[in-house]
């Protein structure tokens, strides 16, 4: 079971990248309630339990989020609909949640439950309330506040380098190459077909010049899709480098030291000097210094994509890192 999704030369033009703090909000509960694996960010979610629980208990529309949560079927939208542009702020996206009229979210949810197991009572009421809408919006903006947002600057970084990276092999190479390496689930047919496995029956969309909204995500797992006519056409995707380990080998440490091993392992996907001061939470002089060091040993190179500069590992650099593994 697939969705198919046509495409023609034209909605090359139309397609753009996004960062979207609200999904990433809604993935984040996914992560924190288990629905996701945690991955490289086990102890970010570690330490998120204790104010996570608190929220559970004191925000019931968390509970009911959560509820409706599955893979691969239909996952109502109008909890975190997918941006109207590029550089939303979450303000500007949860506005855009908590004008969703209540008809409208609880045609959605009735969706959603369709072929689910029938939730708790507790849960019932939450979903059929008239106000199921600020419910929802209220947990979403408490879980952005509380757990999200400290951790944003970490979290954009990894998603503008890979939407850099991703937006210049569209516009340089075609569809093909900025869908390469997406996920095992998505697929590029020469016949100018995007392919998404899902366990819904059979769907075919067609662009007809309206182009596409990829959406990447921080957390190593997960695609989604927003093909509803009310939204953008839209693909949430794992941002490339979502997997990059966070501790250095104590080998490569010795080597050439923690810091500058810390730089190395982030340049499994390139990145702008700016980038690597959100990621390693370093001072721009700082990491200047490290890039300059790893220059001139050749483990590192750098390369202009528009206005971007962005630093890449060099063969010598990736057999260094990991002389068997490729990057992430």
């Amino acid at each position: 079971m697939a969705i198919r999704i046509e495409v023609s030369p034209g909605d090359v033009v139309a397609t753009r990248f996004a960062v979207s703090p609200l999904i990433v909000t809604k993935l984040a509960l996914r992560v924190l309630s288990g629905g996701r694996q945690a991955g490289v960010w086990r102890a970010w979610a570690d330490r998120a339990r204790e104010p996570y629980g608190r929220l559970l208990a004191e925000r019931p529309g968390l509970g009911a989020m959560v509820a409706l949560f599955r893979d691969r079927r239909y996952n109502a939208d109008f909890i975190a609909p997918p941006p109207a542009g590029v550089g939303i702020p979450f303000e500007a996206e949860l506005a855009t949640v908590r004008a969703t009229s209540a008809a409208q979210a609880h045609r959605e949810i009735a969706r959603n439950l369709d072929g689910m197991p029938r939730p708790p009572a507790a849960v019932l009421d939450v979903l059929s309330s008239p106000d199921v809408v600020t419910l929802f919006a209220d947990a979403l903006q408490a879980l952005w506040e509380e757990i999200v947002a400290p951790a944003w600057p970490r979290f954009h970084a990894i998603l503008e380098r890979d939407v850099i990276q991703r937006a210049g092999r569209l516009a340089t190479y075609g569809w093909a190459a900025a869908l390469a390496d997406l996920s095992p689930r998505v697929r590029w047919h020469p016949d100018g077909v995007i392919e998404v496995r899902a366990q819904s029956p059979d769907e075919t969309h067609r662009l007809d010049g309206r182009g596409l909204l990829f959406v990447p995500s921080p957390f190593p797992s997960g695609v989604g899709s927003y093909l509803e006519d009310a939204w953008p056409y839209a693909i949430s995707y794992p941002a490339r480098g979502a997997g990059i380990p966070h501790e250095v080998p104590d080998g490569l440490a010795g080597l050439i030291g923690r810091t500058r091993a810390r730089v190395l392992l982030e340049l499994a996907v390139p990145a702008t000097t700016s980038h690597l001061v959100a990621l390693l939470g370093l001072g721009l002089g700082t990491v200047g210094d490290h890039l300059g060091a790893l220059r001139r040993a050749g483990l590192v190179a750098r390369c202009r994509t528009g206005r971007a500069v962005l630093y890449h590992r060099t063969a010598l650099g990736d057999a260094l890192v990991s002389p068997s593994v490729p990057p992430p």
